[in-house]
């Protein structure tokens, strides 16, 4: 099945593609250069109101090198100013100015004459701050070593007071502190360390547009896309009832973990499912059903210390023929009745499954046959990975979070979306809940259910961050971002 998506080249790859694209004709690269300017200007002004809205009068540092990544800085210097009329630019040159290559050197030219008398070109003073600092010194095709005046260079602008830090393309020679990086055209294997490259963006600049103009590329990595949400923002059908939309099962909750199930819960129902029965505690039933009254709670008989226990499996088998997906983990508890219980949920399952939390234990995940996704952190893949040989979709949660398949083949996806905001408790219970509701609505997809959630939810989680900011939200909030994000789905600007 096919997943929209792009791929993520090594710097090699990536400038053998250029090469063959641009085939050195720089009529051809300018117009790719603007877009790319445009869309790192425009990116950084949304990322920034996750700490605060760009000042009428910002002051902005431009670090220039030679080629197109200074040329792509400023081009996004030039757009900023123009956005804001009384902010203004210094650039560094990092050669000096007669160093810039000719589209560069056109880019510096129309900075200059875009904005008289707000753009110096001068060196870094000591104890100078700006909002924003944009690396644009070495691109992909940089091979070290670094000469030590530019590594003192970085040394000095990263101990600068700059509220936001963002590399374009890469990181310049691992030195630049990046807050954001902006992958421009195509993401490269490089830029996914979080280490160097803070949060990773793909800008897509149309390389990879079914237009003819270039054969598709084979990657066994790539990244996800926002077309991937487009059927999710479509109409739906006008015949159509709940059952259209599918019926999934949660199984969770324990009286020492009683809101992850909650959470699950209230994700399903945002994504979209027709259905929602919760198989929960006996004790919380009642609470939940007043939280939630969209779904059917079940109670569940419960071990001595408030676990779902083994006598209750009458329970699910009534409603197994009208399921269509099963979420099974979120805050079930380690109680070894409890797992057991899990065990022979999951092997008897004639449904795709989400696993996830204390579910994501090496038996379980092995039992049965039926098609299922894994939803670990890192912690917990270390935790299954002995069980390699399942037929399974897996997220390995993360800062750049992976989708990949078990045993090994095909792609790996990776979705960019989400940052900090998603780093507290909860946050995978939503995404357990909202790839159980999609998986529900398309049980023969559990890979696209999988990539689909992820990225959803990663979108919510930056939208919620630009609204609220990063600290004082609660988990549960992402779910209100969930209908904006679908509103939002269309191409991207700097392709139009």
């Amino acid at each position: 099945m096919e997943i929209p998506s792009h791929p993520i080249l090594s710097c090699e790859a990536a400038g053998a593609f250029e090469s063959g694209y641009f085939q050195g004709d720089e009529a051809r690269e300018w117009p790719a250069m603007v877009r790319a300017g445009k869309a790192v200007a425009a990116a950084v002004r949304r990322d920034l109101r996750e700490i605060g809205e760009f000042p009428d009068a910002a002051r902005v540092l431009v670090l220039a090198g030679k080629g197109h990544n200074a040329g792509d800085a400023l081009i996004a210097a030039r757009e900023l100013l123009a956005m804001s009329p009384t902010a203004s630019v210094d650039v560094e040159f990092a050669f000096g100015d007669g160093a810039l290559r000719p589209l560069a050197q056109r880019a510096w030219r129309e900075l200059v004459q875009a904005a008289p008398g707000r753009v110096s070109a001068v060196g870094t003073e000591p104890g100078a701050s700006y909002i924003l600092c944009l690396d644009g010194v070495f691109g992909f095709r940089f091979r070290p070593p670094i000469e030590p005046r530019i590594a003192a260079l970085f040394a000095r602008v990263n101990a600068l007071p700059i509220r936001l830090r963002a590399a374009v393309d890469v990181p310049s020679g691992g030195l630049f502190r990046a807050d954001f990086t902006y992958a421009t055209g195509i993401v490269k294997t490089a830029a996914l360390d979080p280490v160097s490259a803070g949060r990773l963006r793909y800008l897509d600049l149309g390389f990879f547009a079914d237009d003819g103009a270039v054969a598709p590329l084979a990657a066994s990595d790539r990244v996800l896309v926002p077309a991937l949400l487009a059927p999710l923002a479509a109409l739906r059908p006008a015949q159509s009832d709940k059952r259209t939309f599918g019926h999934v099962g949660i199984v969770g909750g324990s009286c020492s973990y009683p809101g992850a199930v909650l959470m699950a819960a209230l994700a399903a129902v945002r994504s979209g499912a027709g259905l929602a029965t919760a198989f929960v505690p006996e004790s919380l039933a009642a609470a939940f059903a007043a939280r939630a009254p969209e779904v059917m709670w079940v109670g569940w008989p419960e071990t001595p210390d408030g676990g779902l226990a083994l006598e209750g499996r009458h329970l699910l088998e009534a409603l197994r023929g009208r399921l269509t997906a099963l979420v099974i983990g979120p805050g079930l508890g380690r109680e070894a009745e409890t797992l057991a219980l899990a065990k022979d949920i999951v092997a008897r399952s004639s449904v795709p499954l989400v696993i996830d939390a204390d579910a994501l234990q090496p038996d379980i995940v092995a039992a049965g046959a039926s098609s299922r996704v894994l939803a670990p952190h890192e912690g917990e893949y270390a935790r299954i990975a002995g069980a390699r040989s399942t037929n399974a979709t897996v997220v390995r949660k993360g800062p750049l979070t992976r989708i990949e398949s078990w045993p090994e083949g095909g792609a790996s996806y990776f979705s960019l979306a989400g940052g900090p905001v998603l780093a507290r408790g909860g946050s995978g219970d939503l995404l357990a809940g909202l790839i159980g509701g999609l998986l529900a609505q398309a049980p023969g997809e559990p890979l696209r259910a999988a990539c689909q959630g992820v990225m959803w939810h990663g979108l919510a989680a930056d939208a919620l961050a630009r609204a609220h900011g990063q600290v004082a939200v609660n988990t549960t909030q992402v779910l209100d971002f969930l209908g904006p994000v679908l509103r939002d789905v269309q191409e991207p600007a700097c392709r139009r």
